[in-house]
């Protein structure tokens, strides 16, 4: 153990010294831009791996602390820590940012913009994750707004001022619900406590009424269901994600989604235990209809971004239900998930970006018989495809088996509408790879179409390593995450069901809190 190495102030601060290091770097010296932005990212990712080799796996609690106080005025501090749900995250983020750099290489526009705004990107993602202050973790989940907004506003395609205006209101205005009820919860630790504080441990002690717990819940509720986005506030991810450049896309999909399933369990449930009993069943409702709704809507879709973007609305409410079913195995399935999404959907908004920098479509119907042409490129596109549809063997199958397994444990009748979706989600990805990748080639420019380039397959190629890793060996990434997922429950004060469950159960209200 090194416990006096500041891993987290140092894995968020490495990124920002990129874009101080991007920015210093002289005009026209494009080329080294790039360098330096993949080596900050680079260093980032190493001391990732130093900060999980520093974790102590089977720990439920927050680990390698560092509090320091901030405006001791109003009882705010800097104080960061990881358990095991934000570890993975921590390390999802950190993983893609460099994959994001070397897959944008070939940017030619006011390439130190925009590899400053994924460093400031990665900083925010990170601040994110180990925040322990809600004021802390306000600010980066506000200032995540910003990066994003002019990588899709400046850098995205015919519509992008549109698709990043709508990002940023929808997200902007849902956080401020949030910031309202932090506000709440600093008034009732002073009435409590003595005084006046934003620590999230401290918040952890106070004893909130019902009602009031009701009323917070939803205003944490609002701000991460948009973020999610949960059926019905999704409306702006389609545009976001179809307008964003690939770097955006693959961040978008793989880790800024996950901020809202992240508050869930981080924020909701814990500090509000009583109010996530009562309308768990509302949210895993909404849950089932994002599933559904994201499935069959993704079928119908022309455009290959587009697709893959409804499929992610899909994807989110599996792990927003098994958060809300409230055992073990959904959700440490649903964590699993967000880590497993990242690498699934990165993946294919990659390879959509390198047949849109050949061709310029997104177009289904501008392919098909690519695979003759681009085998490596079909292939890949194969791997990822039929992890997203959770084929057993792929990482997607384990996180999704494990939430269907324990939602059924708890209400049978929103367990087989789940399941829907995999058969649905088999329909959507089968059906797109068909078009684009198989059978005749019907447009003259496919035929001449050439293979992923070295630095292509550098891309890809530690996505499908780690789809088929965690598909045939999860075991450490779900040891990491158990206890914390454990700890999650024990605090709303529920274990995990009986094996025989009575469906009657969901039928007379869900009754989650009753004694077991």
């Amino acid at each position: 153990m090194l416990p006096d190495v500041p891993w987290l102030t140092a894995i968020g601060l490495v990124p920002l010294l990129g874009v101080l290091g991007v920015a210093v770097v002289p005009r026209g010296q494009d080329e080294l831009a790039k360098k330096v932005a993949l080596g900050f990212s680079l260093v980032a990712l190493a001391l990732t791996v130093g900060l999980v080799s520093e974790f102590e796996v089977g720990e439920a609690g927050f680990q390698l602390v560092e509090s320091h106080q901030w405006i001791a005025q109003l009882g705010i501090s800097y104080k960061v820590g990881v358990d095991g749900i934000s570890l993975v995250l921590v390390a999802l983020s950190t993983f893609l940012v460099p994959i994001v750099i070397l897959a944008s290489w070939h940017q030619a526009d006011r390439v130190r913009s925009y590899l400053g705004l994924i460093l400031a990107l990665e900083t925010a993602m990170v601040g994110v994750f180990v925040a322990l202050d809600l004021i802390l973790f306000y600010v980066f989940f506000e200032a995540m707004l910003v990066p994003m907004y002019f990588l899709i506003g400046s850098f995205g395609g015919e519509r992008r001022v549109y698709a990043a205006v709508k990002f940023f209101l929808y997200t902007l205005f849902a956080g401020l619900l949030m910031f309202v009820a932090i506000l709440g919860l600093y008034f009732l630790s002073r009435q409590q406590l003595g005084t006046g504080t934003f620590d999230y441990e401290q918040l952890l002690t106070l004893d909130i009424s019902d009602g009031v717990q009701k009323a917070m819940f939803l205003g944490f509720f609002v701000a991460f269901a948009v973020k999610v986005p949960l059926f019905p506030f999704h409306t702006w991810l389609p545009d976001a994600h179809t307008e964003a450049p690939t770097g955006g896309s693959v961040l978008l999909a793989g880790v800024l989604l996950k901020m809202g399933t992240f508050g869930f369990l981080r924020y909701s449930l814990p500090l509000f235990p009583e109010a996530s009993r009562d309308f768990a069943p509302y949210v895993m409702v909404l849950g089932v209809i994002g599933i559904l709704y994201g499935a069959l809507v993704a079928m119908v879709q022309k455009d290959l971004k587009r697709l893959v973007a409804y499929t992610s609305i899909a994807h989110l409410g599996f792990i927003v239900l098994g958060t809300f079913a409230f055992t073990t195995q959904s959700g440490a399935g649903g964590v699993l998930y967000m880590v497993n999404h990242g690498i699934s959907t990165g993946a294919l908004f990659l390879i959509i970006g390198f047949l849109y920098d050949r061709r310029h479509t997104r177009l289904i119907s501008e392919y098909g018989g690519v695979a003759k042409t681009m085998p490596v490129l079909a292939g890949s596109f194969l791997i990822a495809g039929l992890s997203s549809l959770a084929l057993p063997g792929l990482n997607g199958f384990v996180s999704e088996f494990l939430v269907l397994v324990g939602t059924f444990s708890r209400t049978k009748t929103l367990g087989v509408l789940a399941t829907l979706g995999i058969v649905l989600a088999a329909l959507y990805v089968l059906i797109a790879y068909q078009r684009t990748m198989q059978g005749p080639i019907t447009v003259e420019a496919n035929r001449h179409l050439v293979d992923l380039s070295l630095r292509e397959r550098f891309v890809i190629a530690p996505m499908i390593v780690l789809i088929i890793a965690l598909g045939v060996y999860p075991k450490p990434v779900l040891d990491i995450i158990t206890p914390s997922v454990e700890a999650v429950l024990e605090r709303v004060g529920e274990t995990d069901p009986a094996p025989a469950v009575e469906e009657a159960g969901f039928e007379a209200g869900f009754e989650l809190g009753s004694d077991k």
